[in-house]
């Protein structure tokens, strides 16, 4: 009953009755007592006397306020950037062990010969001088030709004493840069390249007209400084003949006059410049070379063992271009060398491309030089992707570095 009467209880209405005055009372008080507390805690001074608020700031607890933000973005602030800087040294450490695999496995080292394979390598030997070609050069490397006998009989003095004549003639079918020097009693094939300005034999055509000279030489336009004795010395002929084949009165020379020069021929580049003899090589990224030509260790039994071309060793799909215009001969696959290209070019030249990881080039093709003939490939038998490169000269073996320019 004490507690009964001690909340309120009414048993007539049955719901109990809180002293709320009271309650009311200790609330608000609470509630200032809280809100002094706060404004004492604060920038801002309790309440005046009067009950008007004047609010008084503090600018020590707000610079500390500032001061304790600044502290907490910094720190916040580095962690970040710490994080930063250590991811992205995580990801240049991942690219950099990522290149330096992809530089290991994209390059090799010596090629490996199996002996089992060395009768499948005499075979392959075998076949490119079969795939000779069956013709032979008729002119020395000079352009000189080999069976000249138009001017027997004659001397060179005789020849120059006469003035140079010229002649048209129309190419035909069938003729050779040779044939048509032999023809008209000329000796050196370098002298209708240079007076015609041929930069490549191999684009002669039927129908295309030729200016022949009555003897050989070859046009000079004069320079400033030049004089016949100068001119003379230089391409070791006579004043005389310069003065009598150019029916000159006197010695004196005008800038941009033409000349003919007697007996002069083209030097040995551009004369094989012009017959497509100029090999460029068939790489046009920079490549290691894993294995020279030649004589080398075996690298498994130490043996001495020819290695009949060099590998170039480059990154898997490197494009591979024909040295030097001329006939795919022959395509296909061998144990050995994988897939391989066989080309045919003048003078009894041919190359080989092996280890290919695809082919481009089609048998019975005519191509020119630096055209697209496959891709560096490992197949075969490779230590890595690379190219070998073979040269024959009429069925014989020659150094690839003796052509290559």
């Amino acid at each position: 009953m004490e507690i009964i009467n001690y909340v309120g209880f009414d048993s007539s209405r049955r719901r109990v009755n809180f002293p709320l005055k009271a309650f009311s009372s200790s609330f608000k008080r609470r509630k200032n007592a809280a809100v002094n507390y706060s404004f004492s805690h604060t920038a801002c001074a309790p309440v005046s006397a009067a009950g008007v608020t004047s609010p008084s700031f503090n600018f020590k607890i707000i610079l500390a306020a500032l001061g304790n933000a600044a502290d907490y973005s910094v720190k916040h602030i580095k962690q970040a950037f710490y994080g930063i800087c250590i991811t992205v040294g995580c990801l240049l450490a991942f690219f950099a062990v990522k290149n330096i695999l992809n530089y290991a496995f994209s390059y090799t080292g010596p090629l490996e010969l199996a002996g089992s394979d060395t009768a499948e390598l005499d075979f392959l030997n075998k076949a490119m001088t079969l795939f000779a070609l069956d013709e032979s050069p008729d002119y020395s490397s000079d352009g000189n030709l080999l069976d000249a006998e138009s001017a027997q009989g004659i001397t060179a003095d005789q020849i120059f004493r006469q003035p140079v004549e010229f002649k048209v003639y129309k190419v035909q079918n069938g003729d050779t840069i040779s044939g048509i020097t032999r023809k008209f009693g000329l000796k050196n094939i370098s002298t209708l390249i240079a007076v015609n300005d041929i930069d490549n034999v191999r684009q002669l055509g039927a129908g295309q007209k030729l200016r022949i000279p009555s003897m050989d030489g070859l046009f000079y336009t004069v320079q400033k400084g030049n004089s016949l004795a100068g001119l003379s010395a230089r391409f070791n002929v006579t004043i005389e003949d310069l003065l009598d084949v150019n029916e000159l009165e006197s010695n004196s020379l005008a800038v941009g006059q033409q000349l003919f020069i007697p007996g002069a021929r083209l030097d040995s580049e551009q004369l094989h410049q012009a017959l497509g003899d100029m090999f460029k090589n068939p790489l046009s990224v920079s490549y290691r070379l894993s294995s020279r030509f030649g004589w080398r260790a075996d690298p498994f039994t130490g043996a001495r063992s020819y290695h009949t071309g060099i590998d170039m060793a480059c990154p898997q799909g490197t494009p591979i271009a024909a040295a030097m215009s001329g006939k795919v001969a022959f395509t296909g696959y061998s144990n050995v060398f994988g897939n391989y290209v066989i080309i045919n070019h003048s003078n009894g030249y041919q190359t080989l491309y092996a280890h290919l990881s695809k082919i481009f080039a089609a048998k019975g093709k005519w191509i020119s030089q630096g055209t697209r003939i496959g891709l560096v490939g490992s197949t075969g038998y490779s230590t890595g992707p690379h190219l070998h490169f073979t040269v024959y000269k009429n069925g014989k073996l020659v150094d690839p570095f003796s052509v290559l320019k």
